[in-house]
């Protein structure tokens, strides 16, 4: 191993992550409306029921890119 503190750094990041990612998930509980926007296509039938979250799947994307774009430098 030629940095020591290369696996500490990774496992404080880590345990960063799990955290932001259960606050995320503890607030997500409010936010009603991420997953029913414009762009989800929802299909109900008798028994069938279908949801894909298209827009939603977009903006979740956007953000993760821009949070890696501002941790990486």
């Amino acid at each position: 191993m030629d940095d020591p503190g290369g696996i500490g750094r990774l496992l404080i990041l880590l345990g960063l992550s799990l955290a932001a990612l259960r606050i995320v998930l503890i607030l997500g509980a409010n936010v009603s409306w991420l997953g029913r926007l414009s762009g989800d296509i929802y299909i109900k039938k008798d028994s069938f029921s279908f949801y894909f979250p298209i827009t939603t799947g977009i903006i979740i994307s956007m953000l993760l890119t821009l949070l890696f774009l501002i941790f990486r430098r």
